[in-house]
């Protein structure tokens, strides 16, 4: 058995590559979205099901289209036949805003449709986030001037309202 001394006592080298590898394995991500710059955070009193739920009918309501939605708890389920606490991806967006962005930078049109994302918490919550649309837009204001600034002023606006009412009790 090879040994390696730590002070005065032996540890057997699997003990210390066991313990290295534990301190050097990647941690799990938190299960609960943190601030972070430019984003929306809202937790809800809503279980996950129902916020996803709720942000569909929002986005009804507001007249803006749901143009994605992309869950790994369902992928993950699916394919892998694991069990991921619920998240979705919903990317919303309309023609309505679509045509001016691509007139004021073609560039931009790559952030189209601007996504919320649903997730479940540990307590059995769900908090919904979202990028700010003019956080989203900001590399593209220089080429986009202030038909683009207008435009993400617009959206931020509708996707305040939007998670508002997905997120009310």
């Amino acid at each position: 058995m090879i040994d390696t001394a730590i002070g005065s006592r032996a540890i057997p080298a699997i003990v210390v590559a066991f313990l290295l590898s534990m301190v050097l394995m990647p941690q799990p991500a938190t299960a609960e979205v943190t601030a972070r710059q430019g984003w929306v955070i809202i937790p809800t009193g809503h279980d996950y099901p129902t916020l996803a739920d709720r942000v569909l009918a929002a986005a009804k309501q507001h007249k803006i289209g749901v143009v994605s939605q992309a869950s790994a708890t369902v992928g993950a389920k699916a394919v892998l036949d694991k069990t991921i606490p619920g998240n979705m991806v919903i990317g919303l967006y309309h023609p309505r805003f679509a045509v001016p962005m691509l007139e004021a930078s073609v560039a931009a049109g790559i952030e189209a449709p601007i996504r919320v994302y649903v997730t479940e918490n540990t307590d059995g919550s769900a908090t919904l986030s979202y990028k700010v649309p003019s956080y989203v837009f900001a590399p593209y204001m220089n080429e986009g001037g202030e038909a683009l600034a207008a435009l993400a002023a617009e959206l931020d606006i509708l996707f305040a309202a939007l998670a508002a009412d997905a997120a009310a009790q």
